[in-house]
């Protein structure tokens, strides 16, 4: 079993940024890629962007692509979200979550496991 941890989230200014930071642990073996997603009230869950754990690939949402940069530290198992400019409409619970293989990193039903997610509020 795999178990995913995020943080980093809270209350931003428009503009401002945010580092969201996902840990793995248990099985962190069995990790083919990472990806962030989130979710606004009354939204479907949204990809973000995700990241392949063995090296090769990024792949990310054409909107969010120069605002949103994803990264991971293998050793520490964490993949991480910088979130730059960011806009209100942005605010949602995000969420990290990992699958076994690099395979449609765009589509939830990838994914085996989740976090629990974190808060991000964008509001002056």
């Amino acid at each position: 079993q795999l178990q995913l941890a995020e943080s980093g989230g809270g209350l931003v200014q428009p503009g401002g940024s945010l580092r969201l930071s996902c840990v793995a642990s248990g099985q962190t073996s069995s990790i083919g890629a990472m990806g962030w997603f989130r979710q606004a009230p009354g939204k479907d869950r949204e990809f973000v962007v995700a990241i392949s754990w063995r090296g090769g690939p990024t792949y990310d949402k054409d909107s969010m692509k120069e605002r949103f940069v994803i990264s991971r530290d293998n050793r520490k198992n964490t993949a991480y979200l910088q979130m730059n400019n960011l806009r209100p409409e942005d605010t949602a619970v995000y969420f990290c979550a990992a699958a076994e293989e690099w395979s449609s990193p765009h589509a939830a039903t990838s994914y085996r496991y989740w976090g629990q997610g974190t808060q991000v509020t964008v509001s002056s």
